[in-house]
């Protein structure tokens, strides 16, 4: 049997996700599309239609204000500006499908982990088990000026708060309620086992949080987990928590390569490579024959702002390019952004000596993205050839008009994937955790580090259940870590 591809669609509530300049296409999505929910549940419901796992929403909280040392390239072009909280449209799509995912962007800087958890708790149930989190430890200094937090943590830093927080998170929902907590007994008058509902008690560097959980157990208890960082940091943090990553590669080597580490970490950290679904991003534009998809993206290309494209790379980086100096490379920078975009450029062309023109122009379309152009059959060509040659799980799909482009591609490209055995033709399972990771797959794995972060009440019992050696029936040791 072949390998499946899973398919996520990757995009943003707001005008300009990454192609900037279409909002000006006539294809491209009415301009209140981003904030009218009609718009996102005709959305969702044309995904499910294509057998999509997900329907995944980035989100930022502040502007790409350091090109030239100011966001008004940034506002002028609407380069995810202005942008609405995706995590409030998410119920709405939920009541117009049964079977899509939902996975959201949700910052561990800006927000408390007690605030976290209740509200993907909250997601969880209202989607009936369909919600993922894609954590995050954001990147963009004038949103932490927004919350107040000051200047921005070092990039490492902000992993290190990041691993205290998922801890907190972790115990709240996984180990604060107990199963049968909820009683609904009328003739006793008993909603909820008082025993069986506890706080956490969690005294760490970052957080202290007593709980217990606000919210009771949800179908998945723990949202599905994605990450996205590519640096060494980021690397180690997808492989300690992460069931499913998001990579940016412009080559089916590049991509290999990553999973090849990615394993490595995985390894190091006691899981499997079958543990994580590795979905690398890819813009598709797609038409009936190859020519035609060749003038679309000619088209769009009519449309496109290069400078914001700029703006958005040198965000990313938090270097302003503009002042690079002569004679100077992104090889020779630092940066406590996104530390893999320093690499971008070399990873596209290591041959070419980019202008800024040049950098505007590639990144103006589908941003670092790798475009596949093409027939119906071309794209499923080079979708099964990266599925092969990377061992890939799936992709995140963006493509340049919305929602068009997600259109074209569930009318011609998802009949092409099925009829070669590569996509499900029907949905099974409840979750978006089992449309990862297959039928009865509902909770999260029990040797993911989330079962051996344990609140005291629990590292208590386990104790006194394994004896003195306070080790768990796996053998491991039941400290929190």
């Amino acid at each position: 049997m072949k390998k499946q591809i899973h398919l996520n669609a990757f995009t943003q509530c707001c005008i300009g996700h990454h192609s900037m300049g279409q909002w000006k296409h006539p294809l491209d999505r009415p301009l209140d599309g981003y904030r009218n929910v009609h718009y996102w549940i005709e959305l969702a419901r044309l995904l499910e239609k294509g057998c999509f796992d997900s329907l995944f929403l980035a989100d930022v909280h502040g502007t790409y204000a350091t090109y030239r040392g100011s966001r008004d390239t940034a506002v002028r072009h609407g380069l995810q500006f202005p942008g609405n909280d995706p995590t409030l449209i998410i119920p709405a799509m939920a009541a117009a499908t049964r079977h899509l995912g939902f996975a959201s962007t949700f910052s561990t800087t800006y927000f408390p982990p007690y605030h976290t958890a209740k509200l993907f708790s909250t997601l969880d149930h209202l989607t009936d088990g369909r919600v993922g989190w894609n954590i995050v430890t954001s990147y963009l200094p004038d949103a932490n000026a927004n919350f107040g937090l000051g200047p921005m943590m070092a990039h490492d830093e902000r992993y290190e708060r990041a691993e205290e927080y998922m801890a907190v998170c972790y115990q709240l929902w996984e180990h604060s309620w107990e199963a049968g907590a909820m009683v609904r007994d009328r003739v006793n008058d008993l909603l909820i086992d008082p025993s069986k509902v506890h706080e956490i008690n969690f005294k760490g560097r970052y957080f202290e949080v007593p709980g217990p959980h606000m919210c009771e157990p949800s179908r998945q208890r723990t949202p599905v987990l994605y990450q996205a960082g590519g640096s060494e940091r980021g690397v180690k943090f997808a492989a300690r928590h992460a069931e499913a990553v998001f990579g940016v590669h412009h080559s089916t080597a590049a991509c290999q390569a990553a999973i090849t580490t990615l394993t490595r970490a995985l390894v190091a950290e006691g899981r499997r490579r079958q543990d994580v679904k590795y979905f690398p991003g890819v813009t598709v534009v797609v038409a009936p024959t190859d020519a035609e998809a060749r003038l679309k993206l000619e088209t769009c290309r009519r449309y496109a702002s290069p400078e914001g494209g700029l703006a958005l790379f040198c965000g990313w980086l938090g270097i302003d390019l503009s002042k690079l100096e002569s004679g100077k490379t992104l090889k020779d920078q630092r940066t406590d952004a996104i530390a893999t975009c320093l690499n971008m450029l070399a990873a596209i062309d290591p041959e070419r000596e980019w202008t800024l023109e040049e950098v505007g122009a590639a990144f103006s379309i589908g941003s670092v993205f790798p475009k596949i152009v093409g027939s119906p059959g071309m794209v499923a060509d080079e979708l099964e050839r990266w599925l092969e040659e990377t061992d890939c799980d799936g992709f995140n799909l963006m493509p340049v008009t919305q929602p068009q482009g997600f259109a074209d591609f569930v009318d011609l490209v998802v009949p092409e994937l099925q009829r070669r055995g590569l996509l499900r033709t029907h949905y099974a399972g409840q979750t978006l955790r089992e449309r990862h990771f297959g039928v009865g797959q509902q909770r999260l794995d029990p040797t993911h580090i989330a079962h051996r972060s344990l609140p005291p009440w629990k590292r208590r019992a386990a104790s006194s259940a394994n004896g003195p050696a306070g080790r768990s029936p796996t053998g491991e040791s039941v400290a929190a870590k």
